[in-house]
């Protein structure tokens, strides 16, 4: 960097009582520059500012840069590649994702779809095809990459000219019913791997899920290294996201965790177009001066990528620094102007501003001045940020690219309050946007949007699959194919809680015996992934600690306190819970990491993720539905579930309404078991479906700290647990006058309630009811069968309820929605009941709290009462 290229990035503002000994600064910084190197400098400075940071100064650096980009036009690498050949194939790219969008909202307006974000990403993204982002085969593991949801549309554009897609699949974009009957291939409107299961691997429609799960499966690939699990040392993590997203919680709440971990296995793009929705992220200000706060901040490594080449000779020639400062006085809505309008316009309204700016402009064209490009347009300014980014060591790096929304849609789209929303183009803006990209297509094939895709032996066809071949192949791409993990033996590891025998336990105290005991299998146990958001001596995990060890990428560094203690806390490089802190959305974010470890790394892990259950579905939900896009196993653990076990918490920790939430979500089974023996059936039965049989579900399993007296299991009741329920036993004499059915916390208030009624003369058959959601999909499924015309459907309720048409009391500790669930597909002549916990929550006694919300023994038996009398 020169003297002068120097002196322009440090024109400080507000008023100097002394220019000359200013001057003087400068120039011995300057000098040191150029005598002794960057290097020299840095380390000056640095020790300069630990003396400036004591009180007596009190000073604290302004962390943000000038808008200029980070890496000097003499830092950048030769671009590796052919710039011409790559130019030409994201035209295409343009092309045919415009197309895609606009031919299927030209068809069917209400498809939807969006244009101007990928024409903003799109040289962000090719860039990384061609030169970065390395695919998983049986060489290396590859990288993982998390792309910009609204940009899907580019991503099936290059799988097109790749021949992964065909031109019928890219007409049944957002399609996915209609296209299979015309022999094509619907094409999802976002990431989905569900619905696309061999080509997305990460699902990041829902914005603010995508930053934090790449910041979480980076720091998982760490865990995987340092337990020697598998090698993922050269592999990366990047994530294309856009500036808007950036204000989610999510985006930023794990910021500081990629930097204490130092995860410089991780680089974001964020691709600032500085337009959300409805129009400027921040129009009174700038994104990219708060990103790089944030982010340099939150202690991530900041590349600012905000000026094409085209801009190179300008800032050569701007000794004054009239571009910084014309630059540090224009907000992004001012910018945003810029970008909508024309070349005439931008000399007039930028470069108008003052005579330095004017004498700049003076020998270029006014189409010269249109075409300056934003360096998130620039393929040899990107290269130069991706390659400083991936060989950056020590920290996350994120870099800040400058672009246009809707770039290169002219007066349709770019810039515009409206462009977020365009798909749709008449024809003269699908002509210009032809002539604007150079494509080789005719007028006519312009209008009827067809699809381009040169000849298969042509330089640009080479050139692209030699630029993935030696990237390790084509991407995106998901893998399922994972090899089986052998699971114990029940016996071996649950017997204590298959004969419990009357031994008085919670089933939170069974669960974290059973898991305790996994963990000690040779094969199984270094699979496991226990999972505490800073709960694990709540559930009385603490003897884990010493077991296996908390995961710390450092190991540990103190002696704890406790260390004298049997359940001290170690934390160790190896370990193997991970311990998230107060983080409801990082542990959810850790277990999707391990829950698709079978597919992302070929690794199967089974993650535990225990926690209270009002913090899962209610506060995380969202995350946990993506998890199930993404086919996560593993087993979520609802702790102190219902509205009515926890009792001095009050509302906002009781939970009455999880099992509602878990059954909407297809994959995920839900179950309320009221016994050690029943968790210890479905434990086993989950881990052999995800392990063994590898089908794409995962448990929900709620647990009680209630100590209660643990029955044997009855002989006979596996399949009834895992199915749903199960007659668990008969009170009194003579035949049943009537069935009761209960779950969880409440089935020892309907056994109560059972006992009571006997003594009254009234006998009664309990059911154990394990999932009211299952019994309830089963019976659909049977109901489905039956309507298509299939013999024999009969739903496994009514083999539980099989006999005279008594009438039924169903009670729970969730809403009453919980147990209606049922009530379509019960034995016809049966009269229904349901007892729920509808309201708020409260702290008082759990006695207290089961009468006043009309589930205890006593409402039990007055609702039987009621049943008989009919």
């Amino acid at each position: 960097m020169t003297d002068h290229s120097l002196h322009r990035f440090l024109l400080a503002p507000g008023a100097d009582s002394d220019p000359a000994e200013t001057a003087e600064w400068r120039d011995a910084l300057a000098a040191l520059v150029a005598n002794e190197g960057p290097a020299r400098a840095r380390f000056i400075l640095d020790q300069l500012a630990v003396q400036a940071r004591t009180p007596q100064v009190a000073w604290s650096p302004e962390l943000v840069t000038p808008y200029v980009n980070s890496i000097a036009v003499e830092q950048q690498p030769p671009f590796p590649g052919d710039l011409a050949i790559e130019e030409r194939l994201a035209s295409l790219m343009r092309w045919n994702a415009l197309a895609m969008v606009a031919k299927a909202n030209a068809a069917y307006g209400e498809l939807g779809g969006h244009i101007a974000s990928y024409a903003s990403a799109a040289d962000l993204f090719e860039v990384g095809f061609h030169h970065f982002f390395q695919a998983r085969n049986d060489k290396q593991g590859g990288d993982l990459v998390f792309f910009q949801p609204h940009s899907a549309p580019g991503v099936y554009a290059r799988a097109f000219l790749e021949g992964r897609l065909t031109a019928d699949d890219l007409a049944h974009y957002r399609q996915e019913i209609s296209a299979p009957q015309a022999g094509a291939r619907g094409l999802s409107s976002y990431p989905h791997p569900w619905l696309m299961p061999d080509f997305w691997q990460f699902p990041t429609g829902s914005m603010g899920i995508g930053p934090i799960s790449s910041i979480y499966h980076a720091r998982f690939m760490r865990y995987l290294t340092h337990r020697q699990l598998l090698d993922c040392a050269g592999r990366k993590v990047w994530g294309v996201f856009g500036d808007g997203e950036m204000d989610e919680p999510e985006s930023m709440s794990a910021l500081t965790l990629a930097s204490r971990e130092k995860l410089d296995n991780l680089v974001w793009v964020v691709n600032c177009n500085l337009q959300r929705l409805d129009g400027p992220v921040r129009g009174n200000g700038r994104i990219v001066d708060e990103l790089e706060k944030l982010f340099r901040g939150a202690g991530w490594h900041v590349i600012k990528l905000l000026w094409g080449s085209d801009w190179d000779g300008l800032f050569a020639r701007d000794t004054g620094g009239a571009l910084v400062q014309a630059f540090a006085h224009t907000v992004d809505g001012q910018m945003q102007t810029f970008a909508a309008k024309d070349g005439r316009f931008n000399r007039d309204t930028f470069f108008g501003q003052n005579e330095a700016l004017a004498r700049l402009a003076q020998g270029m064209t006014d189409e010269q001045i249109d075409r300056l490009k934003r360096g998130g347009h620039d393929l040899v300014k990107i290269h130069a940020a991706y390659h400083a980014a991936a060989r950056h060591a020590g920290q996350p790096v994120v870099v800040l690219a400058h672009t246009k929304k809707g770039y290169g849609m002219g007066t349709a789209g770019q810039g515009r309050m409206t462009t977020h929303s365009q798909k749709k183009l008449d024809e003269a803006a699908l002509l210009q946007f032809r002539n604007r990209f150079n494509l080789p297509i005719s007028d006519e094939q312009a209008r009827n949007l067809d699809f381009y895709k040169p000849a298969e032996d042509s330089a640009e066809m080479r050139y692209l699959h030699a630029r993935r071949q030696a990237l390790g192949g084509y991407m995106p791409r998901r893998e399922s194919a994972a090899p089986q993990l052998p699971v114990p033996a029940l016996a071996g590891y649950a017997q204590f809680a298959l004969q419990a025998g009357g031994k008085e336990m919670s089933t939170t105290m069974a669960f974290v015996r059973l898991l305790g005991n996994l963990l000690k299998d040779r094969a199984l146990g270094p699979r496991i992934v226990p999972i505490v958001a800073d709960e694990a001596r709540t559930f009385g995990m603490a003897n884990l600690f010493k077991q296996v060890g908390i995961y710390s990428s450092v190991g540990q560094k103190y002696e704890p306190e406790d260390i004298g203690s049997v359940l001290s806390y170690r934390e160790a490089l190896d370990g193997q819970i991970l311990e998230e802190g107060i983080s409801e959305a990082g542990a959810i974010a850790s277990w999707t990491a391990a829950a698709t470890s079978y597919s992302v790394h070929g690794v199967p892990m089974l993650p535990f993720y225990i926690y209270y259950s009002m913090f899962g579905f209610q506060r995380v939900g969202d995350a946990i539905w993506a998890a199930a896009d993404q086919r996560a196993r593993g087993f979520l653990l609802g702790a102190t579930s219902g509205r009515t076990t926890l009792g001095g918490e009050g509302l906002q920790h009781q939970d009455g309404s999880s099992h509602l939430v878990a059954a909407t979500i297809p994959n995920c089974r839900a179950y309320d078991p009221a016994f050690a023996g029943e968790l210890a059936v479905l434990v086993d039965h989950g881990m052999r479906e995800m392990l063994v049989e590898q089908q794409d579900v995962f448990y929900y399993l709620t647990l009680m700290n209630e100590n209660y007296a643990q029955p044997d299991l009855p002989a006979g009741a596996e399949q009834g647990v895992v199915r749903g329920g199960y007659r668990f036993a008969s009170y009194g004499e003579g035949a049943p006058q009537l069935t009761l059915m209960g779950s969880g916390a409440i089935l020892t208030e309907v056994i109560e309630a059972a006992r009571q009624l006997a003594a009254e003369g009234i006998a009664s058959e309990v059911v154990s009811v394990t999932s009211w959601s299952e019994l309830a999909r089963d019976g659909l499924a049977c109901e489905q069968r039956s309507l298509g015309g299939e013999p024999g459907a009969t739903p496994w309720l009514h083999e539980l309820l099989a006999g005279p048409a008594l009438p039924v009391v169903a009670a729970t500790d969730y809403v009453r929605a919980v147990p209606e669930a049922i009530r379509a597909f019960l034995p016809a002549g049966r009269s229904y009941r349901t007892l729920g916990t509808d309201g708020f929550g409260r702290s008082d006694t759990r006695a207290a709290l089961r009468g006043w919300f009309g589930v205890d023994a006593a409402h039990v038996v007055q609702a039987a009462r009621h049943a008989l009398r009919g």
